[in-house]
This record gives structure tokens, C-alpha cells and sequence, in this order.
């Protein structure tokens, strides 16, 4: 198979993969969900988290656990998309630099996006795939 055949086809399979990893990073960024709706659960409700005798927590621990949760969700959900972004350049042939970091940042993504992102290292480093892509 020649080297540009072959180049092809693993930009091909690169660009599914980010879309697949991109997907799993937005669901796994769903989960500090159930710390928001702790946080908001400690602010509207607090008698809900004493018993009859304890005393509620403060209100500032509710919205810390609302921040934090959101913060997380927000990061998350920005690397997804990232992720998703630079799929969607492969399958362009467009936007080389911008996949190479991409490629970077989802090694942030143990074990999923660091596998994928090593690889699409491997695959967009090669001599032979820069000249594939536009600008």
C-alpha cells in the first residue's frame, strides 16, 4: 500500500476516533452534575442534611460545591468540543497547527484522549501527512 494511501486511511480512522473520544469526554463532564445539584440541594433545603438535632451546613458550602461542579462541567465539556474540533479538521485535511495542539491537549484525557492524542502525534508528525492538509 503506498505511504499516501495508507496516510489516508489512518487520518480517516484519527478523525472517527476523535469524535468517539469526544463523545465519552462530554458524558464523562456530566458527572460533576450530581455535585451542582448537591451544592443546590445545600442551599434551597438545608434542614434536609441534619437530623433532628444537628446543625445545617453553612450556605457557602452548597455554592462551593455549585462553583466547583460547574467549573468542572465547563472544563469538560470545553476539551470535548476541542476534541470533537480538531476530528472535524482531519476529516478537512484543514487547520495542520491547530490539530497538532488539539492532538496535545487531549493527552489531558487519561487513558482515552492520551492514547488517541499520542497517536494522532504519531500520524500528523509524519513527513508525509503535512503536505496533505490546506493551510
Amino acid at each position: 500500500m503506498p505511504q499516501v494511501d495508507q496516510d489516508q486511511e489512518h487520518l480517516k480512522l484519527l478523525s472517527i476516533f476523535h469524535y468517539v473520544v469526544g463523545a465519552v469526554a462530554a458524558l464523562f463532564a456530566c458527572f460533576p452534575f450530581i455535585h451542582v445539584a448537591l451544592g443546590l440541594m445545600m442551599i434551597l433545603n438545608p434542614a434536609g442534611f441534619g437530623g433532628p438535632k444537628a446543625n445545617e451546613p453553612p450556605a457557602f458550602i452548597g455554592w462551593f460545591f455549585v462553583m466547583i461542579g460547574g467549573i468542572i462541567i465547563l472544563f469538560g465539556w470545553s476539551l470535548a468540543i476541542a476534541i470533537i474540533m480538531g476530528g472535524r479538521f482531519i476529516a478537512q485535511r484543514k487547520n495542520y497547527t491547530a490539530c497538532v495542539v488539539i492532538a496535545a491537549i487531549a493527552c489531558m484525557f487519561f487513558p482515552f484522549g492520551t492514547a488517541l492524542g499520542v497517536f494522532t502525534l504519531i500520524v500528523l508528525l509524519r513527513p508525509s501527512v503535512k503536505p496533505l492538509f490546506t493551510s
